[in-house]
């Protein structure tokens, strides 16, 4: 199979993981039946960023906590173009579709929601906090990515926003990748103890 319909396979297999989930609804049986399907996408795809598959065995999480799932409400922004630098060489282009705000740890915080420019577009929603660089990547985590079919759906005008399927950008696992980095500006000034992490 060429690369181009591997890769299309791949995001096909993510998309289908994302919709079982929305459908499952919340809770640790959905969230595990993810994390399962994920593992073994990554142990398996030929387009896996993992460099050497066959001594794969699972990627690490913090435990499952429910607190970290809530209900984002979104306001429209002024769809200002925001640049983002990636992991290596290169940016991409988006514009600054609009602010969730959410209630979490007693306080609410916002994060900007971003629209990628490309053709057919696409919500994208990465995130900074206080675990970066030491129980996570330095340089963020990715929790919405609709290009790629990482989408948890939405509740009546409110986003769904769990962190625990927060997840590191393909970079983390191989230098092949050059992914966008979470601008600084969507910093979270909490650790967010949930979703995918560095090995413990």
């Amino acid at each position: 199979m060429s690369q181009t319909l591997e890769l299309l396979d791949y995001r096909r297999q993510v998309s289908e993981q994302y919709a079982r989930t929305r459908s499952g609804g919340d809770g640790q049986g959905p969230w595990q039946a993810w994390r399962d399907d994920r593992d073994r996408l990554f142990a398996t795809h030929p387009q896996s960023p993992i460099e050497d598959r066959a001594a794969f065995t699972a990627l690490p999480y913090f435990e499952y906590d429910p607190a970290w799932r809530v209900i984002g409400a979104f306001t429209p922004a002024d769809d200002e173009e925001v640049v983002i630098s990636h992991s290596d060489e290169g940016s991409t282009s988006f514009r600054r579709a609009g602010q969730v705000s959410f209630e979490i740890i007693d306080q609410t915080r916002t994060l900007n929601v971003m629209w990628l420019n490309a053709y057919g577009g696409g919500v994208f929603l990465p995130f900074r906090d206080g675990t970066n660089g030491h129980l996570t990547y330095g340089g963020g985590r990715y929790l919405l990515d609709t290009v790629k079919g990482a989408d948890l759906g939405h509740s009546g005008d409110g986003m769904v926003l769990d962190f625990n399927y927060a997840y590191h950008p393909s970079c983390v696992h191989s230098p092949r990748w050059s992914c966008p980095l979470a601008p600084p500006g969507n910093t979270l000034d909490i650790e967010v103890t949930a979703g995918e992490r560095l090995s413990k």
